[in-house]
């Protein structure tokens, strides 16, 4: 028996229109550079393939995974644009790169040569990107050795090198001195490269913040994330992101309504009497779901009926409360928006980021798998 779970009081809804709408934004301005769409983790959160669909409609080129299921996964729902997968991945993994098309990341002589001898094997020639590490320090070739690692790439019959490139680390800062040393150790090594006859046809650094912020980082794509998702990549580039509209919305409905009174506490620990009697309403999306308990404590506010209210009590598991104050109004299915707009309000995962010190991108990816997406 199947089960519908579109009916559940607690969703998310994701405008696959204003995915189209934040790649063509960015892809305007950052022209002629190309736009590959990064839909690791689900899309963050969003969904891969409605948001793979809608990017590679706007105009992306080819997508970007983090591991070899997810790139399957596309492959399997019919993608056939290029697939960068952007790590390396375990050798025993090869035959499902080979065997489904998946464009590889390798950093390492082992990487490579593990990798030929499956391409061989299958009868293919596989391209494939060099990661270079000129700052972040958490997977690449190091610049000096880049040269060398190409030179053994190009050994093998069965592969080619169809791209190099780099990740910063702090370009999200825009002012950060780092982020001009990392350029330019990569356009160093890209120069050595030429120099040595390898002249990959796609090179690439920028991620969002660096696309919106960095022209010199361009270079013929960028690896749009968050700002496709209408998120801003961070505080030193919010100014750059006009235009862009969060894609996401988190809403549920009123599942129970009780007046509780002067002095009584609400949910786990019973922490905080509340100060006069109040309409508690029951909202069934909790920490399960990617509401994060912490968010308790916050001065984050959730919609209902246009009015900003307060969170009452401990989040939990599967449910949260909300403190309707005097509103004798508020009903069981009633709509709660919790990320979105209501009215002329609106919250933002950017809002819920802010107030847990922490970044857009966390609170998106959180959004767990059993809040039902629905696509508009």
């Amino acid at each position: 028996m199947s089960v519908d779970f579109s009916g559940r009081w607690g969703w998310a809804e994701v405008h696959t229109g204003l995915i189209q709408h934040n790649v063509a934004i960015v892809a305007e301005r950052i022209a002629p550079a190309k736009v590959w769409a990064v839909v690791k983790a689900n899309a963050y959160g969003h969904g891969a393939v409605p948001v793979a669909q809608a990017a590679l409609q706007a105009g992306a080129e080819g997508l970007c995974v983090a591991i070899i299921d997810e790139g399957v996964a596309l492959r399997r729902a019919g993608a056939t644009c290029p697939i960068l997968l952007l790590s390396e991945q375990p050798p025993e993994m090869n035959d499902f790169i080979v065997g489904y098309g998946i464009t590889p990341t390798v950093a390492t002589t082992r990487a490579v040569a593990t990798l030929a001898m499956a391409a061989s094997a299958a009868d293919r020639t596989v391209g494939v990107h060099i990661k270079i590490d000129t700052g972040m320090h958490r997977m690449g070739v190091a610049p000096k050795e880049a040269v060398n690692l190409a030179r053994f790439i190009s050994s093998y019959d069965s592969l080619t090198i169809e791209g190099v490139y780099t990740h910063f680390a702090v370009a999200d800062d825009p002012s950060h001195p780092a982020n001009a040393q990392q350029l330019a150790l990569f356009n160093e090594t890209v120069a050595a490269l030429a120099d040595a006859g390898i002249t990959p046809p796609l090179i690439h650094a920028a991620n969002s913040a660096a696309a919106l912020a960095s022209p010199d980082s361009r270079f013929s794509m960028v690896r749009l994330g968050i700002a496709m998702y209408g998120l801003r990549p961070g505080p030193g580039v919010a100014d750059l992101c006009a235009g862009l509209i969060p894609a996401m919305s988190l809403k549920a409905r009123i599942t129970a309504v009780r007046w509780v009174d002067e002095g009584e506490a609400v949910s786990y620990g019973l922490r905080t009497p509340l100060e006069k009697s109040s309409l508690i309403a029951t909202v069934p999306l909790g920490y399960a779901d990617g509401v994060p308990r912490t968010l308790s404590t916050t001065n984050v506010r959730v919609l209902v009926n246009g009015i900003l209210r307060r969170i009452a009590g401990t989040i939990t598991m599967d449910q949260l409360m909300i403190d309707c104050e005097q509103d004798s109004s508020i009903t069981v299915g009633d709509e709660v928006v919790l990320i979105g707009r209501q009215g002329d309000e609106r919250v933002s995962a950017d809002d819920w980021a802010d107030a847990l010190g922490t970044i857009g991108y966390e609170i998106v990816c959180g959004i767990g798998p059993r809040v039902f997406r629905r696509y508009q």
